[in-house]
């Protein structure tokens, strides 16, 4: 059996974590067995529904590297069919007009809360034998749904997950402006996109037992289901879009690499034997939906973190400079194209302490600014004693004609002898002089990473 998954997100605001995690579990799903994954964009909220947030949503799927088959599919285009749909259910008696008004609603709404019991509408209009059709209320279309016995689901995650089906309420098909709702418009779709397995968060699991009512009334077969926990916040709470790790935008922002973040989706409630690292041809092979738990998982920034630090130390240099070069244009400037040879090859130390492109760029400011700043903390450490060390050493560096590690270190360990000091004494002059603070990197590694008429430049300036 071919598997046909898909991915079905609102355009009504940035895409969560959450639902990133989910298209990536259906995009690997459906390619682990050679099949399709679509991307369905659900749009009928016109009012809230965005251009933008659309783009969002297809741009961090992609950095992600969750690349859709075909085109996307726009819900909106297929409002028609829904429709006849919803009133070929209501010709064969599976749903019913409802005339119910907004008042009459609400009332119902506010007697469950006095008594302390969730609302199910109260079925009036299922069977109006006695009942006036008003002229001035426009109905909408309620599905019938069962009243007795249960309903079952094999959930592919959950296991067995059986309901009373006297909690399912005739939930309306076809509003009061004749537009479908959610949940006959995603039954319909996915029928007509031929879907073969439904991964999504299991605050779903009510809809999935009410469309499945859909999918037997309608004679359809039901796709497989699995319902996968949901996303907490470090704190323990349901993660929402107002937290500030809960968009892939924000992970962007701090210099999150996408195979970092895409490794660590993967492994937030999934598992496999004890491997943490995997390459995107390992997770497709491996990924399976027996490696899901059941329970919700804790969004860790700190193991996001080590994750990224592990894949800056481990990609290749020049790739990981196209992505710095990326990362400076969109969030800090732009990087002088004089300056890249330099970065280059510094990336070898620049990225060992880095957690982040962020951290990369801001190791790297002796790099990309010409003049440095040092702090009045720092230049309290320039005394008499550490400006003789400074200007001894440009008058062995100047004289260099060849700037190798070991020339350096020769010229260093005289310095401590001559100047009766240590490696820290004559170093943190040196560092101070050339990056600005008393922090950074490995002095031979500034030295070599810089031009020797910028290294000449700067030390002269100490006196």
């Amino acid at each position: 059996m071919a598997f046909i998954c898909r991915f079905a997100p609102s355009p009504t605001g940035p895409l969560h974590i959450g639902g990133v995690r989910t298209a990536l579990f259906n995009w690997l799903l459906a390619k682990k067995n050679k099949g399709k994954f679509y991307l369905r964009i659900e749009d009928t909220d016109k009012e809230r529904s965005k251009e933008e947030f659309k783009k969002q949503i297809v741009d961090s799927l992609a950095w992600i590297g969750i690349k859709h088959d075909d085109k996307e599919y726009i819900q909106s285009k297929n409002i028609n069919k829904h429709k006849e749909i919803a009133e070929e259910l209501f010709k064969k008696g599976f749903a019913y007009k409802c005339y119910c008004s907004e008042e009459e609603i609400k009332e119902q709404k506010e007697k469950c809360k006095k008594q302390g019991i969730p609302y199910v509408y109260n079925r009036k209009w299922r069977d109006p034998k006695n009942l006036k059709v008003p002229n001035n209320v426009k109905p909408v279309i309620r599905f019938k749904s069962k009243i007795s016995g249960n309903s079952l689901i094999n959930d592919l995650v959950q296991g067995e997950v059986n309901i009373a089906n006297s909690i399912i309420e005739d939930f309306i098909i076809l509003r009061q402006d004749g537009s479908p709702t959610y949940q006959l418009s995603a039954v319909a779709d996915d029928h007509l996109m031929k879907i073969t397995h439904v991964i999504r968060g299991d605050d779903h699991k009510i809809n999935t037992f009410k469309q499945k009512q859909i999918y037997e009334a309608m004679k359809w077969k039901v796709p497989a289901f699995a319902h996968i926990p949901l996303i907490h916040s470090e704190k323990g709470s349901k993660l929402s879009k107002r937290d500030n790790a809960s968009t892939v935008d924000d992970y962007i922002k701090i210099g999150i690499l996408s195979d970092a973040l895409r490794n660590y989706l993967l492994r937030l409630g999934w598992a496999h034997k004890d491997k943490e690292i995997f390459t995107l041809d390992e997770s497709i092979s491996l990924f399976d939906l027996k490696g899901v738990g059941k329970s919700p998982s804790k969004l860790d920034m700190s193991r996001i973190l080590s994750l990224n630090e592990h894949y800056i130390k481990h990609i290749d240099e020049k790739e990981l400079f196209k992505f710095l070069k990326i990362y400076s244009g969109k969030f800090k400037k732009n990087i002088d194209s004089s300056k890249e040879n330099s970065l280059i090859k510094s990336m070898s130390f620049l990225k060992n302490k880095a957690k982040t492109l962020e951290d990369i760029y801001i190791n790297s400011q002796y790099i990309l600014k010409d003049n440095i700043q040092i702090s009045v903390e720092d230049s309290k450490l320039l005394n008499p004693s550490s400006k003789n060390i400074v200007k001894d050493f440009l008058g062995v560096f100047e004289k260099m004609s060849k700037i190798t590690k070991e020339n350096l270190e020769k010229t260093l360990n005289e310095l401590i002898k001559k100047h009766k000091t240590n490696f820290k004494g004559v170093g943190q002059p040196l560092r101070i002089a050339l990056v600005g603070s008393r922090f950074g990197p490995g002095i031979y590694d500034i030295i070599l990473s810089l031009d020797k008429d910028v290294v000449i430049k700067r030390l002269s300036k100490i006196n």
